[in-house]
């Protein structure tokens, strides 16, 4: 039921994963601030770190954080209590979520390969300390005692902590034997370790193909011109976002696709799919040693789901009610392409093939909705995209954004960020923007939670901090940075999860942000993409690049009527993404290039490029995601419910709704069960009757 940042689940804490000049269009609150006076002790974060330093502070961390462990280790089972033992716990947490950034995360955007690595070591050395730490028998033991002794009438959150490292320890089989203990302990290093380099494989892949200028036909000249030729004049084009995806859904010329979409889904196909087949036999095996049936079962039994029954049930409703609409969309898209080869004078092979499915169904939205797609991107200039972006989430949830100059940052091109509460002027948290690809910086689009915003151990909140990394085209050679419309959404969609991060306020850092269930951590920003399908917000957020016209109002009706194009196609990938995710991880071993193959023929009825192994570059599998990739399509059906119950309802710019929104779903962080923050704010039982309405479904009876 949804869609969300890329988040990787840690023991002490959660790391949350998935370059502008100014322009604030009227009625967006914004201004600058020294950084003296915004960036100080309560944004302690250094991004100057060598790679000896970072090892060092490394070491200490894991020993300063050690010693508490050993502490309460050591404490007689008698003398537990609150302050000893829970509180000592909590505060130990803190210091190791505000402490770790600084070290694991300047492997996804670090300038420096030499620290890069040397953050990407420090990342595998915390990840088995995460493991080492979650696995004391001493401690779990002394938890198990508070829990039986706290009758003292503890706050909902403390017991929801308490509760949580009772719950986590037995899930690291802690009651078990030692041999038992020993093993998972083993085991869950090895996977630490894989999991990061099959994320570092990818990060680093530079991976590039030139074609000519004939070979690129079809393509608009703001792209070319974004492009680095070769001393021959050809064009270089990367496998990133901004160059892969706009001439996978653009270029004429199927060759040209058919190399591009080979070299995509090839990226680090040898050794990532041996790492992945190894992962899921490592997982399979921990979970059996835990007595669960399947590493899908272990992941889901603290989810909103629970079980893989309840996956499995709701997957396959989603795709009875998809399958009608995806055959009729298949046939029209063949029509599409059977008509351009006549024309064209290609030899129509009477097939969709993996390589036609982004270009024809852009096709489809030019056919069926008349949405010029190169006029549509002249009005979506970066500058002018974040300051509409900055000035509704600001006046929807009642905050007000000013960008600190002089900032310490990783990149040139970063910008760091203070919010404040409009009504109080308290400063709620900082983030930074990172917006531009470059070499070595993590592929896709992410918020990380850099610091948690949690009571510390003075009783004052601390202030959180976020950072969104993206990917979207630099300006150069006299262009500004233009997004397509889907970056547009992409940018509403992340920003939520900094706003997630930014706006919590629990009492433990273990709650803090976006460390809701997996399958809930996605509705408060997939939520908020709704506001890039509306027509005021789409006029705060564009203008065109050359003279500040608005969109034509022609144009804006056919881009918000072509939300409900290839409906069924695109949530059917979703689902074949799902089904594989599942499948791989209820089987002890699996041979991953033929399973997603095989889902991808069965469900969506078009074949994997042979030879590729798209599973091999699915960071989703070995960055949090594992066994929980439904949870995009899972989340997105409450996310459309809130929108729908409420905004749509009472105003999509009604600052009421959206301070309650901000009270009740982003204050409250993972303090609160996902359904419960849900029934709270909508005020009934939540349905999928919005999504449906909003995929165009409403008219297709359901299962």
């Amino acid at each position: 039921m949804c869609a969300l940042m890329v988040a990787v689940c840690r023991t002490l804490c959660r790391s949350s994963k998935h370059h502008l000049r100014m322009k604030i269009p009227q009625g967006s609150v914004m201004s600058t601030r020294d950084c003296s006076q915004a960036e100080n002790s309560r944004n302690p974060l250094r991004w100057d770190l060598s790679p000896d330093e970072i090892r060092s502070v490394t070491d200490t961390l894991i020993a300063r954080v050690k010693k508490v462990y050993d502490e309460v280790g050591s404490l007689h089972i008698e003398s537990v209590s609150t302050e000893n033992t829970l509180e000592a716990l909590a505060n130990a947490k803190l210091d190791y979520a505000s402490s770790r950034h600084v070290l694991d995360f300047p492997q996804y955007v670090c300038p420096n390969k030499e620290v890069r690595s040397a953050s990407t070591e420090a990342d595998k050395k915390l990840s088995e300390f995460d493991v080492e730490i979650s696995m004391r028998e001493d401690v779990f033991k002394r938890i198990k005692a508070l829990q039986k002794k706290f009758q003292d009438n503890p706050s909902t959150e403390e017991k929801r902590f308490l509760d949580r490292l009772v719950t986590l320890g037995q899930r690291k089989g802690l009651h078990l034997s030692e041999e038992i203990q020993q093993e998972v302990k083993r085991t869950s290093k090895l996977i630490s370790d894989l999991s990061i380099e099959f994320n570092r494989n990818l990060s680093e892949d530079n991976t590039f193909l030139v074609f000519s200028e004939q070979e690129l036909g079809g393509l608009a000249e703001s792209y070319l011109n974004g492009l680095e030729r070769t001393a021959e004049g050809k064009y270089k084009v990367t496998l990133e976002y901004p160059h892969y995806h706009p001439l996978m859904k653009r270029c004429h010329n199927p060759e040209t696709r058919r190399k591009m979409e080979t070299a995509f889904h090839s990226r680090c196909k040898q050794v990532n799919t041996a790492i992945l087949e190894q992962l899921i036999q490592l997982r399979a095996k921990v979970a059996d040693l835990l007595g669960y049936s399947s590493h899908a079962n272990y992941v889901l039994e603290i989810n909103m789901a629970k079980h893989t029954g309840n996956v499995s049930g709701f997957i396959d409703a989603f795709y009875d009610r998809l399958k009608p609409i995806g055959i009729k969309e298949r046939k029209y898209i063949l029509a599409l392409k059977k008509r351009e080869c006549l024309m064209k004078g290609f030899q129509f092979d009477g097939q969709i093939n993996a390589w036609d499915l982004p270009y024809y169904m852009n096709q489809v939205e030019q056919c069926k909705f008349a949405v010029n797609k190169d006029k549509l991107i002249e009005y979506f200039p970066l500058e002018v995209v974040t300051g509409g972006l900055f000035g509704i989430y600001q006046e929807l949830l009642g905050l007000t954004f000013e960008e600190v100059n002089g900032a310490h940052v990783w990149h040139e091109d970063v910008k760091l960020y203070s919010a404040h509460d409009s009504e109080t002027g308290e400063e709620i948290g900082q983030f930074y923007l990172d917006l531009h690809p470059r070499e070595g910086k993590y592929g896709h689009a992410a918020c990380f939670g850099l610091l948690p915003g949690c009571r510390g151990p003075d009783g004052k909140r601390r202030l959180p901090v976020a950072a969104m990394v993206a990917n979207f085209t630099k300006p150069r050679k006299g262009w500004p940075s233009l997004l397509q419309h889907h970056e547009v959404e992409t940018y509403f969609h992340e920003f939520g999860h900094v706003m997630h991060e930014l706006c919590s306020k629990t009492t433990f850092s273990e709650f803090t942000g976006t460390q809701v269930e997996t399958d809930f951590v996605e509705v408060p920003s997939q939520m908020l993409e709704n506001w890039v399908w509306e027509k005021e917000p789409l006029r705060r957020m564009s203008s065109h690049y050359k003279d500040g016209t608005p969109v034509p109002d022609d144009l804006l009706d056919k881009l918000i009527a072509s939300r409900v194009a290839n409906t069924g196609l695109m949530n059917l990938r979703q689902v074949v993404l799902s089904k594989v995710d599942q499948s791989l991880h209820s089987c002890p071993s699996a041979d991953t290039a033929e399973v997603f193959a095989q889902h991808c023929q069965d469900i969506l009825g078009v074949p994997a490029t042979p030879g590729t192994n798209m599973t091999a570059s699915f960071s989703h599998l070995a960055g949090g995601y594992d066994g929980q990739y439904y949870s995009y399509l899972w989340s997105e059906v409450y996310s459309m419910d809130i929108f729908f119950s409420r905004f749509k309802k009472e105003g999509i710019m009604n600052p009421k709704v959206g301070k309650e929104y901000r009270k009740v779903i982003l204050e409250a962080g993972g303090a609160v069960d996902g359904m419960d923050m849900l029934k709270s704010f909508l005020g009934h039982e939540p349905c999928q009757d919005a999504f449906f309405q909003c995929k165009g479904l409403t008219d297709t009876k359901t299962s």
